[in-house]
């Protein structure tokens, strides 16, 4: 699925497509994650190195997963065969991910839940999520402090997802009875934390295996040939990660409008990424008559891109998007309240609707509305959205406050309906901002909605 060891960007400029095999060895993984799990509980590994030294010990008691809630963190595509397989052990499956719609879960027989709940309730956590700088030490003693005394611990998704020396001190501790690791911050480890906890007692270990089955490897292999086959045919490569659909010259003259769509994309998901079960795109004007679906793919690559371990583009957007159980409509409208061409996203979350359009002025994206109000700004760089009721001396608090944190106002746009009442405002920053300095802002303007969205 990754591909941390292939410079993208190298090979695009030079016009080398490049290429991965994401679904081959899923059922290998979600397996493996299974069989460490149950190795754990039951002690299989202590049990067998004892019986291997003719040590003849049944005094040593595991236990049942069968009524145990387990949290599975991350629902793509590991993540929602391993929920489907612990249903037969006949547990309570929790899960967590923002990123994919309450139904999909409940198709599963899980029940969605925010991070805490799953945290404070589960026997066991097991972690299906990428690396990325949002889940890099998503877990460290704050987390594992609000966790069941004797929870166990799983993670065979990538290293550096659970702080490694904070795991080890709540295994001493004895707040985690014992943990299941298949991968590591270190590979392979030296460290002097990574190989304690490689050696600990109450942990069960492997060297990176999830992916390591026979079937597996003819999976993927038959799906790089696949492609390979496609690309010497002139055929669609289903799986690479930086080349775009349709016709070439299409995809050029409506270039600034894929950026547009693309941006408007990664704009919303971190205005509310909150479980996405509906995108509604809708294109009118004069961009209506050329390629809504590609724009629509671009929204999608947008919105996908950030949130999941594989790239996703132009090419495998409509894919991604069934795989986690989003439904997509796209629609042509005349309307377009002024403008030659307008495009609007419509995203339907937990949090509920959001909507957000743009346009293209003299090749550059402009946003020009958020919600129901008309605001217009360049989406790129840092970008903090506050929503909050007008009155007098809140743009100044948030100047001085910026301000003494050395952060540089560039650009302010402020949307509203009528004189002192709702309004939201957008500031274009220089620097980034903290979680700290962001809730320091939303705290001394009485904000009831705070985003610092992040752009290229």
């Amino acid at each position: 699925m990754g591909v941390d060891n292939v410079d993208v960007e190298a090979c695009s400029r030079r016009g080398i497509v490049v290429a991965n095999a994401p679904y081959g060895n899923v059922v290998s993984a979600a397996e493996h994650t299974v069989g460490m799990l149950l190795a754990l509980v039951r002690r299989i590994p202590e049990a067998h190195t004892r019986l291997k030294h003719l040590e003849w010990n049944r005094s040593l008691y595991g236990s049942e997963l069968a009524r145990k809630t387990v949290g599975v963190v991350g629902l793509g595509k590991v993540g929602s065969r391993v929920a489907a397989r612990l249903r037969a052990f006949e547990t309570t499956v929790l899960v967590h991910d923002p990123y994919i719609p309450e139904r999909r879960a409940r198709d599963l027989g899980a029940r969605l839940t925010d991070f805490d709940t799953l945290l404070r309730e589960s026997d066991v956590v097991t972690f299906h999520v990428p690396l990325t700088p949002e889940t890099a030490n998503m877990v460290t003693a704050t987390e594992l402090a609000r966790m069941k005394r004797g929870v166990r611990i799983v993670n065979c998704a990538r290293g550096g997802i659970v702080h490694e020396g904070d795991l080890l001190a709540a295994l001493e501790s004895g707040q985690v009875a014992g943990a299941a690791i298949d991968v590591w911050s270190e590979e392979p480890p030296t460290g002097e934390v990574v190989t304690a906890l490689v050696r600990h007692p109450q942990v069960v270990v492997t060297p990176h295996l999830g992916a390591n089955s026979s079937e597996a490897q003819v999976n993927v292999a038959v799906d790089v040939a696949r492609q390979l086959v496609a690309f010497r045919d002139g055929g669609l490569v289903e799986y690479a990660v930086n080349i775009p659909v349709g016709d070439p010259a299409l995809v050029g003259e409506l270039r600034p409008f894929v950026v547009l769509a693309e941006r408007l994309g990664r704009f919303i998901v971190q205005l509310d990424p909150e479980n996405v079960a509906k995108v509604e795109v809708t294109v009118a004007g004069a961009v209506a008559e050329r390629d809504p679906e590609l724009l629509a793919r671009a929204v999608l690559a947008g919105l996908l891109d950030p949130v999941t371990a594989e790239h996703v583009n132009l090419v495998n957007a409509r894919l991604v998007a069934s795989d986690r159980g989003i439904e997509v409509t796209v629609a042509k409208e005349e309307e377009t309240s002024g403008y030659k061409s307008l495009l609007t996203v419509a995203v339907e979350a937990r949090g509920g609707r959001k909507v957000l359009a743009g346009t293209v002025f003299d090749g550059q994206p402009r946003i020009v509305r958020m919600r129901d109000l008309k605001i217009e700004f360049t989406p790129e760089g840092y970008i903090l959205v506050l929503a909050y009721e007008d009155r007098p001396g809140v743009v100044g608090s948030i100047g001085t406050l910026l301000g003494r944190r050395n952060v540089n106002i560039a650009a302010m746009h402020v949307g509203r309906r009528v004189k002192r009442g709702r309004a939201i405002v957008v500031l274009i920053l220089d620097e980034d901002l903290t979680p700290d300095q962001l809730t320091e802002v939303t705290a001394t303007i009485g904000a009831d909605f705070a985003r610092l969205i992040r752009l290229p």
